[in-house]
C-alpha cells in the first residue's frame, strides 16, 4: 500500500482495446436488430400527427414504433420531483427539448436506420421555448400545463430570508453568478443491447441487458420498474465503460425502450448513439444561477453568508433535482461563518435534463463561496489569500457540524493553504503582477486562490464485497462498485494482497454483473475506495481469520501462533505451514462481507492558479496551477494522481472553455465537438501536485474520496485568476467560461463605466 503499482488494466486497453457495449460479440445477440431514434427538432411543441408509412417500407426496416404502440407508462425519472412531470419513452402529445425521442426505427443493419428515420413525418405545432431560469420561475410558459408550475421541487424554496442576517456588518456584497451547464462528453456514448430468454414454468423469460452504466444494480432496478417486472427478471451486464463523470449513474429511459423493443420484436436489439445525439440527449451537468450575499468587517472577518439558488432541471427532472441539497449543505465551505442561510428552487426548462457531473452540487457550492470571498476581499481592499486565512475553520475544531448541516470529519485547511502559497511563490507572483501593471504590459498576470472541502460517499455509505481463494492459488474478488476508468482492478487487488500476500497478477476483480453480484451501489460520488475498497480489504482480512482457524486444526497449533504471508499460513518462527490454495482444496475458502461507514467523508484542499490574460484580445491561459488535494492516506499514488490530473483538467475547462449553449428558441448550439469547447492537452499546463494526508476515523485505512476533488478546487481558482488579472482595470467579476469575448467585454464595460 502506498506504492506506485502500475495499472493491471492497461495492457488490454493498450493492445486489443476495450470491449464497450457496442463492441460486444455474443451469440445471444446474433441476428440483432438495430435501433435508430427519431428525435424532435423543436424544443417545445405539440405533436399533431406522426406518419410512419413511408419509413416502414424503407430498405431493411423491420418495424417503426411510436408512443401509441408502447404499453410503457410515462415515468417520473426522479422520485423527489413533482409527480406530474413524467416523461414518455416516446413522446406522444408534446416534446419538451430538442432531441426528445418521438419514434423508434428497427432495421436489419445499423446503416439503414437513419435513412428510414428521415422518412418519418412528424407534424409539430410550435410552442414558446423556456431557456432562462427567471422566465421559467415566472410560470408564464408552462412545460406541464396540468401541473400548473415549472417548479419541480425545492429546498426551503419559499422560506423568507432573515432580514437581519447582515446586521452588524461593515461591508455587504451581493452578486448573481452563473455556474454554467456542461456536457459530460464521455469517451463512450450511451449504448445498450437486450435479449429475452425463453419463458419457463409459466413465467415470462428474463431480459439480459448490456449497457454502459456506472451503477449496474441501480440500472437493473430502474429498468425493471419501468418495464413493470420484478428486478429478478432483469439481468444487467456492464462491459468496459468508457467514462461517465456522473452522467451514467443508473439507467436511461432508452435502456428500457431497447428491452421493450427486444421483447415485442422477438429479436435482440442493439442501440448506440452518435456523438451529436449524446450532446443533446444525454443528461448534462451544473446549470445553476446563484445569488450570493456576503457580509463582514473591514478587518476581513465574514459574519454572514446567504446563497439563493435556481437549479435548471431540464425538461424532465432527473438527478439534477437533488443537486441543490448538496450545494446548500456545502454552502459555507471551509469557513467559520457564524450565520449562514440558503434556499433553492429546481425549475424545468425546454432543454436536456440535468443530472450529476463530476462533483455534483459540491463544485457549485465552492464556486459560489470562493467568488464571494474574492469579491468581499476586493471590497475591503484585503489580499484574497489573507481573507481566507482569517476565516478558515481550525484543525482543533474537528469533528464538527457546519452551519450547512454537514458533519465534517477532519481537516487542516490552513496547512493546505500555506503549502500551496509557499510552493507557488505567492509573494513573488504578486510582485510580478505589480510590475506588469506598472509597465502597462499587454499580457497581465492574475493569481487565483481557492480553499475547498467536499463530501464523498454521501448517501451511499455501504458496499458489498466477496473474496475467494481457489485451489490453484488464484483469487477472485467480487465488488459492488463498477469502474469506468478509475483502476479498481488494480486497487482492489492491492487491498486483497495486503492481507493475503498473493501477487496481484493472480487476483481477478469482477464487477458489473447483477447475477454474479446482486447487491451493489455502483461508482459515483467518489465513494469507491472508502466503501467498496474497504469492503474488499475487510473481506480479505476476514478470510485470513477463517484460514487461520482451519490451519490451526490442520497444523495442531494455536491460532494466535499463526501468520499469513505470501499466501501461506505458517507457525511463527518455523517453516511449518499450509498454503491458502491447499486449504481451498479441502473446503471452499470464501468470505462475503459488507462494510458500512455510516457517514460520508470530507476531503479538502487548496489550489493556486496563475493566469495570463491578453487585455487587447481577452484571451486567457492558465500558466500554472499548484494544488493540494487531501483525501487521506493514498493507496496508489499513480491512480490518485491520475484522478487529480483528470479533475483539474475538467475544472480548468469549465472555467475557460466549456458551456452548453441554447438559442432563444431552445436550439442547442453546441451539439458537436466543433462547437463545444472541449479541451485538449494543448489548452492545459503541467500540474504541480503537492502531497498531504489527513486521515478520517470512519474507516480502518483512514481514506477519503479523490475522484472529484481536482474539479472542485481548480474551477474557482482559475476563474479568480482571470478576474484578478484584469481587476486593476475595474473588472470585479466574469461569468464562466471566461472566453476571450467575455473577458474583452468585461474590460470594455469596466473602462466605459469608469
Amino acid at each position: 500500500m502506498g506504492t506506485r503499482v502500475v495499472r493491471v488494466e492497461d495492457p488490454q486497453f493498450l493492445s486489443r482495446g476495450a470491449t464497450y457495449t457496442d463492441d460486444l460479440i455474443d451469440e445471444r445477440l446474433t441476428g440483432a436488430l438495430h435501433l435508430t431514434l427519431v428525435r424532435s427538432p423543436l424544443a417545445h411543441a405539440r405533436i399533431t400527427s406522426i406518419d410512419v408509412d413511408e419509413a416502414r417500407s424503407a430498405p431493411g426496416v423491420v418495424a417503426v414504433v411510436t408512443g401509441a404502440d408502447l404499453d410503457l407508462a410515462p415515468a417520473l425519472l426522479f422520485a423527489g420531483a413533482n409527480p406530474g412531470m413524467v416523461r414518455s419513452f416516446l413522446a406522444t402529445d408534446k416534446v419538451r427539448f430538442v432531441g426528445e425521442p418521438v419514434a423508434a426505427v428497427l432495421t436489419e443493419e445499423a446503416y439503414q436506420g437513419q435513412d428510414a428515420a428521415d422518412l418519418v413525418e412528424v407534424d409539430y405545432d410550435p410552442l414558446p421555448a423556456v431557456i432562462d431560469l427567471h422566465a421559467a420561475a415566472s410560470d408564464e410558459v408552462l412545460l406541464f400545463e396540468d401541473v400548473g408550475t415549472n417548479t419541480s421541487n425545492g429546498f426551503d424554496a419559499d422560506k423568507a430570508f432573515d432580514e437581519h442576517l447582515f446586521d452588524g456588518c461593515d461591508v455587504v456584497v451581493t452578486k448573481e453568478i452563473v455556474n454554467q451547464r456542461l456536457a459530460a462528453a464521455p469517451l463512450e456514448t450511451r449504448a445498450a443491447s437486450a435479449v429475452w430468454g425463453p419463458s419457463e414454468g409459466g413465467r415470462d423469460g428474463r431480459v439480459t441487458l448490456w449497457c454502459s452504466t456506472q451503477a449496474p444494480q441501480g440500472a437493473r432496478d430502474e429498468v425493471a420498474g419501468w418495464l413493470g417486472v420484478e428486478a429478478s427478471q432483469v439481468h444487467v451486464i456492464t462491459p468496459d465503460v468508457g467514462g461517465g463523470f456522473g452522467a451514467k449513474i443508473g439507467a436511461d429511459p432508452e435502456f428500457a425502450l431497447v428491452a421493450w423493443l427486444a421483447k415485442h420484436s422477438g429479436r435482440p436489439v442493439r442501440w448506440n448513439e452518435t456523438r451529436s445525439e449524446n450532446m443533446t440527449g444525454m443528461v448534462q451537468g451544473r446549470g445553476q444561477l446563484q445569488t450570493f450575499t456576503i457580509g463582514g468587517t473591514r478587518e476581513g472577518k465574514v459574519l454572514a453568508y446567504r446563497l439563493d439558488v435556481l437549479q435548471d432541471g431540464g425538461a424532465y427532472p432527473r438527478l439534477g433535482a437533488i443537486l441543490p441539497l448538496f450545494t446548500r449543505m456545502m454552502a459555507p465551505g471551509v469557513y467559520d461563518i457564524p450565520k449562514v442561510e440558503s434556499r433553492a428552487r429546481v425549475l424545468v426548462t425546454t432543454t436536456t435534463s440535468i443530472a450529476a457531473y463530476r462533483g455534483a452540487g459540491r463544485p457549485e457550492a465552492t464556486a459560489a463561496i470562493e467568488r464571494a470571498m474574492d469579491m468581499f476581499a476586493a471590497e475591503i481592499g484585503m489580499d484574497a489569500a489573507e481573507v481566507r486565512r482569517v476565516n478558515l475553520l481550525r484543525a482543533e475544531q474537528f469533528p464538527l457540524v457546519t452551519q450547512g448541516g454537514a458533519p465534517y470529519d477532519s481537516g487542516e485547511y490552513e496547512k493546505a493553504l500555506d503549502k500551496v502559497l509557499e510552493a507557488s511563490g505567492y509573494t513573488g507572483l504578486r510582485a510580478e503582477q505589480k510590475a506588469r501593471r506598472e509597465s502597462g504590459d499587454v499580457v497581465q498576470l492574475g493569481i487565483g486562490v481557492s480553499v475547498f472541502v467536499e463530501i464523498t460517499g454521501g448517501g451511499a455509505f455501504s458496499e458489498d464485497a466477496s473474496v475467494q481463494v481457489h485451489p490453484d492459488g488464484t483469487v477472485t474478488v467480487l465488488t459492488g462498485t463498477s469502474p469506468h476508468g478509475q483502476g479498481h482492478a488494480t486497487a482492489w487487488a492491492m487491498l486483497a494482497n495486503e492481507h493475503l500476500g498473493i501477487p496481484i497478477e493472480k487476483i481477478t476483480v469482477k464487477h458489473g454483473d447483477t447475477d454474479l453480484i446482486p447487491r451493489g451501489s455502483g461508482t459515483m460520488g467518489s465513494r469507491s475506495l472508502q466503501t467498496g475498497g474497504i469492503a474488499v480489504y475487510q473481506a480479505a482480512g476476514e478470510l485470513v481469520e477463517v484460514a487461520k482457524q482451519r490451519a490451526a486444526d490442520l497444523l495442531e497449533a494455536s491460532v494466535d501462533d499463526l501468520v499469513v504471508e505470501s499466501g501461506r499460513v505458517t507457525v511463527k518462527g518455523t517453516d511449518t505451514g499450509v498454503t491458502l490454495a491447499e486449504l481451498a482444496e479441502k473446503q471452499e475458502l470464501k468470505v462475503d462481507t459488507n462494510f458500512d461507514s455510516g457517514a460520508p467523508t470530507f476531503p479538502f484542499g487548496a489550489h493556486v492558479a496563475v493566469a495570463l490574460v491578453d487585455v487587447e484580445s481577452g484571451k486567457a491561459v492558465v500558466d500554472k496551477i499548484i494544488t493540494v488535494d487531501d483525501a487521506g492516506p493514498v493507496l496508489n499514488p499513480l491512480l490518485a494522481e491520475g484522478q487529480r490530473h483528470g479533475g483539474i483538467a475538467q475544472g480548468i475547462s469549465q472555467a475557460l472553455l466549456e458551456e452548453v449553449v441554447y438559442d432563444e428558441d431552445g436550439n442547442p448550439l453546441t451539439a458537436t465537438f466543433a462547437d463545444y469547447g472541449f479541451p485538449s492537452a494543448a489548452e492545459l499546463p503541467s500540474f504541480t501536485l503537492l502531497d498531504m494526508a489527513t486521515p478520517t476515523h470512519l474507516n480502518p485505512l483512514g481514506v477519503k474520496g479523490i475522484g472529484e476533488a481536482g474539479t472542485i478546487g481548480s474551477t474557482p481558482a482559475v476563474q479568480s485568476a482571470v478576474v484578478d488579472a484584469v481587476s486593476h482595470l475595474g473588472v470585479r467579476h466574469i461569468d464562466m467560461p471566461a472566453t476571450p469575448l467575455r473577458v474583452w467585454e468585461a474590460i470594455r464595460a469596466a473602462g466605459s463605466s469608469e
